[in-house]
């Protein structure tokens, strides 16, 4: 299967969301061809099909990874926004669902947003494509109230001034 971007971009993907999606679909009795029948969803070294950036930021292990809350606060956005990972299962517990799709927008606004700027890094975008797309993401993700208190958390500047 070629393809000339990656179909899955995630942080920390390939060691802990893609092996508890794998593993529920097994509990379930669920089919999930894609993520076997695809290599490149799983070979840490491509972009092929998956792009894992704490893999990537760490270079595949050669350092230590950082949290996705650490690089998030490095490059101008908030990270963790009072919950974290830990609190997710005694929230679920709890009932408190809206919370956890929130806490989960969040870090997936984050990611994307970590990405783009992993891209900068990359040389994929220069520095203008960069604040173009940026700037478009940031706009698209005010629009959403769910997101208010992670985009009034932002340090706009510093999150599009890439110099």
């Amino acid at each position: 299967m070629e393809r000339n971007h990656p179909a899955l971009v995630t942080y920390n993907g390939r060691a802990f969301d893609l092996p508890v999606i794998a593993l529920r679909s097994l509990h379930h009795g669920l089919q999930l061809p894609w993520y076997y029948q695809d290599t490149n969803v799983r070979h840490r070294y491509s972009e092929d099909g998956h792009i894992d950036l704490c893999d990537w930021l760490a270079d595949h292990g050669a350092t230590r990874s950082g949290s996705l809350d650490a690089l998030a606060r490095l490059i101008g956005l908030p990270g963790k926004l009072g919950v974290d990972g830990s609190q997710v299962a005694g929230m679920h517990a709890n009932g408190q669902l809206e919370q956890i799709e929130n806490y989960c927008l969040a870090d997936v606004a984050q990611t994307a947003l970590l990405f783009l700027r992993f891209r900068l890094l990359q040389g994929v975008l220069d520095r203008d494509g960069y604040r173009r797309v940026a700037a478009a993401i940031t706009r698209t993700l005010e629009a959403d109230p769910r997101l208010a208190s992670l985009m009034a958390a932002i340090d706009a500047d510093r999150l599009l001034d890439a110099a």
